[in-house]
C-alpha cells in the first residue's frame, strides 16, 4: 500500500552540508585548462560560492514538493516515486525512468507539459533518491517496476519513456513483461558491445559504432570505474559535496548541447546535487553500474539483450554522448517513429522540456 511522502531534509543536515561548503580545499589546474581536464575550476568555485550564499534548500524542498510524492514497498524495496493524475479520464499511464547522474528531478519540467494526455509515473530507481539504498540490475529494477506500476498502482497496461541506465531496464520491462507494456519512447537503443560482427552493419551503424568507441576511449572512464571498483570512488564523492558536485557536473557539461551554463540553471544543478548528497545514494546509484555488468558477464558469452516488439518511439539528440542513428535502433525494437530531434542533449527533459514532452505526447499518447 502506497503512501503519501513529503520531502522533509533536517536543517541540521542543511546547516552541516553548508560548514563542509566553507572549507571547501579547491585543487590546481593547469593554466587556461576550462573543461578539457574534466571540471573547470573556475565554474566550480563559481558554482560553490552560488551554492553556500544565494541557493536555497528550503525554497527547493517546497518546489518539489508540489508534485503528489509516495513511497510504497515493493518485493520488499522501499520505493518513492512521483504520481500526478491527470484530469483527462482517457489519461495513458505512463512510467517515466530517469538515469544516472540525474534523478527523478529530471522530469520535474515536464510533468505539467504530460498531465493533460498521461498520468505519470517517475519513481527513484533503487539505490537513488529517497528509494532503499539497493542497487539492483536492469533486469531485478525492471521486475520491481512492474510490479509498482500492476499490482500496486493497477495499471493494466502503461507505456513508458528513458534512456540512458533506463534503457536496459525498459528492454527488460517490454520483452518480460510485453502484456504490461503498450508503448515505449527511448532516447537510445544501447551501445556496441564490441561483440558484434560488423560486417552485419549498414555503413550508418558501422559509423555509429566507430564513434561509440571514440566515446568509450574519450568520455567513458566513469563507467568503467563504477561499473568494477564504485566503492573506492564512493568514499570520495560520500565524504566530499564539492567532490560529489564535480563529478556530475562535468557529466552536465559534457552531454548537454552547449554546455551546462546556458543549458541548466545552477540551482537546477544543485537541486540534483542535493538530492544524492542529503540522501547518502551516490555510492549504490554507481554500484548499479557495477550491478549491471555483473549481470551481463556472469555467462563467459554474454547474450545480446532481447529486441523490443513492443512499438517503439525513438527521439535521436544531436547532443546525445553518441546519437542513435535508425538502423542500430532497428536491431534492437519494433521502432514505429524515428525522430532526429533539432536540438538537445542526453538531460533532454531537464534540458529542452518542451521539445521532449511533445515528442513523447505524439508518440504515446494514441496508444
Amino acid at each position: 500500500m502506497s503512501k503519501k511522502f513529503t520531502i522533509t531534509i533536517p536543517e541540521a543536515k542543511v546547516a552541516a552540508l553548508q560548514e563542509r561548503l566553507q572549507i571547501t580545499h579547491f585543487p590546481d589546474a593547469p593554466e587556461h585548462a576550462s573543461w578539457g581536464y574534466g571540471a573547470d575550476l573556475e565554474y566550480m568555485k563559481e558554482l560553490v560560492k552560488y551554492w553556500r550564499h544565494s541557493f536555497d534548500w528550503q525554497a527547493t524542498e517546497a518546489q518539489l514538493n508540489q508534485f503528489d510524492h509516495f513511497k510504497a514497498e515493493v518485493k520488499g524495496t522501499n520505493l518513492h516515486f512521483i504520481h500526478q493524475k491527470s484530469t483527462n479520464p482517457n489519461a495513458v499511464p505512463l512510467l517515466l525512468i530517469h538515469g544516472w547522474p540525474d534523478s527523478f528531478y529530471r522530469f520535474y519540467k515536464v510533468l505539467p507539459l504530460l498531465a493533460k494526455d498521461f498520468e505519470v509515473i517517475v519513481p527513484s530507481l533503487p539505490g537513488f533518491g529517497f528509494s532503499d539504498k539497493v542497487a539492483m540490475n536492469s533486469a531485478q529494477t525492471a521486475e520491481l517496476l512492474a510490479t509498482l506500476m500492476h499490482e500496486e498502482l493497477g495499471f493494466a497496461t502503461f507505456a513508458v519513456s528513458s534512456g540512458d541506465i533506463g534503457t536496459p531496464i525498459v528492454q527488460a520491462l517490454a520483452t518480460t513483461h510485453k502484456e504490461l507494456v503498450s508503448a515505449v519512447h527511448l532516447t537510445d537503443t544501447g551501445y556496441p558491445a564490441g561483440s558484434e560482427d560488423f560486417s552485419t552493419m549498414t555503413p550508418a551503424e558501422q559509423a555509429f559504432a566507430g564513434k561509440c568507441q571514440q566515446w568509450w576511449f574519450t568520455e567513458a572512464a566513469y563507467n568503467m570505474l563504477q561499473s568494477t571498483k564504485p566503492q573506492t570512488l564512493a568514499f570520495a564523492l560520500a565524504d566530499s559535496p564539492v567532490g560529489l558536485a564535480a563529478w556530475m557536473v562535468e557529466k552536465f557539461q559534457a552531454w548537454s548541447e552547449d554546455g551546462i551554463e546556458k543549458a541548466f540553471t545552477k540551482d537546477e544543478i544543485l537541486t540534483n546535487i542535493c538530492i544524492y548528497y542529503f540522501t547518502d545514494t551516490i555510492a549504490s546509484s554507481i554500484r548499479t553500474y557495477a550491478e549491471n555488468t555483473r549481470a551481463i558477464y556472469a555467462t563467459v558469452m554474454p547474450k545480446p539483450a532481447a529486441k523490443i516488439e513492443v512499438p517503439t518511439a525513438i527521439a535521436s539528440f544531436p547532443a546525445e554522448a553518441v546519437p542513435v542513428v535508425e538502423d542500430w535502433a532497428k536491431r534492437h525494437a519494433n521502432v514505429v517513429r524515428f525522430t532526429s530531434m533539432s536540438h538537445g542533449g542526453h538531460f533532454a527533459a531537464l534540458e529542452v522540456p518542451a521539445l521532449f514532452a511533445k515528442d513523447v505526447t505524439e508518440s504515446l499518447a494514441k496508444r
